[in-house]
């Protein structure tokens, strides 16, 4: 049985204007610094788990060309373009179908494009464990996170009976928790970060579709007779716009009673916000991150620069601030104000 990857890689990072732009999303960016784009980076973690033809990213139609020029060894195929952005369970049903149409009896592993994994070893343990359970019977495991404190950023997994070695029946999905709620949830310890990374065979996540989601099923079946045809590309413009915009957690997860959780303790991270960006870097004594060569900063404290494309930037007297420079865009906001950076003015 094959093993595919599908990298969902089609959103707009709004929070991370202006170093994430609608034009040029995070996904793409280099955000951490380390010389390659987040998606770069997601397709490096998984090398191991299959061959680069068994890649596919599924991203808005405006992002294809990107994509090829940072993933050349992907091929041009597997590069699915999304004609209207739909959420999660129509990009996924897209690349699930596509994938069935030449390996019906494919493993597959969804991941989103831009999280941060500080393990990677350990992360491809995990990914490998949740393949092997998967690969027979009707069983979906999404991929938990030991939290490490009370978070109110992600959604959570309430993990029960352990089935399988380390993989534990999931009793259900709760939402982004207030910070009480987050904290009975750590105090409990049976809950779960939700990292969006999910692993199936190709007939589980079709019949769970055909059963829970039928008419995106139905739309993927009419779809899927052009594909690997000239009509392909005017068919799905047709029909992939016409889905329901539904999330896969409300399409299927939430749905079904055979989905599993696999714990892991990898040093993940969905790099969803400035403050969480500002914890996964490097910090000074005075609880600085900087990314950029010629940041000089004077008498500023907690502060997170990212001014990679700067010829020089000077700050004095900051706290608690964030400051992004980007082809002549400049933020500088409080880091407790960066959920408000989507609807400031730009």
């Amino acid at each position: 049985m094959n093993t595919h990857v599908v990298i969902m890689a089609g959103g707009i990072g709004s929070r991370f204007w202006p170093m994430s732009t609608p034009e040029f999303p995070k996904q793409f960016v280099d955000v951490l610094g380390a010389g390659k784009s987040m998606i770069q980076m997601t397709v490096e973690r998984f090398e191991p788990v299959c061959p680069k033809e068994n890649f596919w990213v599924v991203t808005s139609a405006s992002y294809v060309d990107i994509v090829r020029r940072q993933l050349p060894d992907i091929p041009e195929a597997n590069i699915l373009a999304e004609p209207a952005m739909r959420n999660t369970a129509p990009c996924i049903a897209y690349a699930c179908w596509k994938i069935r149409c030449n390996d019906p009896d494919a493993n597959v592993v969804v991941t989103p494009a831009d999280a941060f994994v500080r393990d990677s070893e350990e992360f491809c343990r995990v990914i490998g464990k949740a393949l092997d359970f998967t690969r027979s019977g009707e069983r979906i495991v999404t991929v938990g996170i030991n939290p490490t404190r009370p978070e109110t950023g992600y959604g959570y997994i309430a993990a029960g009976a352990t089935e399988d070695g380390e993989i534990r029946k999931v009793d259900s999905f709760r939402e982004k928790p207030c910070l009480e709620v987050a904290r009975e949830y750590l105090a409990s310890g049976n809950y779960l970060w939700n990292a969006g990374i999910f692993v199936w065979n190709i007939s589980t996540i079709v019949e769970s579709m055909r059963r829970y989601a039928p008419d995106l099923a139905d739309r993927m079946d009419r779809m899927s007779e052009s594909f690997y045809t000239d009509r392909e590309d005017a068919v799905v413009a047709e029909i992939f716009p016409t889905c329901e915009k539904i999330s896969i957690d409300y399409a299927v997860m939430e749905k079904a009673d055979y989905i599993y959780t696999i714990p892991g303790d990898f040093g993940w991270s969905d790099v969803g916000t400035w403050g969480s960006l500002h914890t996964l870097l490097p910090q000074d004594a005075d609880g600085n991150a900087l990314v950029g060569s010629n940041v000089h900063l004077n008498e500023c404290k907690g502060c997170i620069v990212h001014a990679p494309e700067a010829s020089s930037v000077v700050l004095q007297g900051l706290e608690d601030c964030i400051v992004v420079e980007r082809a002549g865009r400049l933020l500088i906001c409080k880091l407790s104000e960066e959920q408000r950076i989507k609807d400031f003015e730009k």
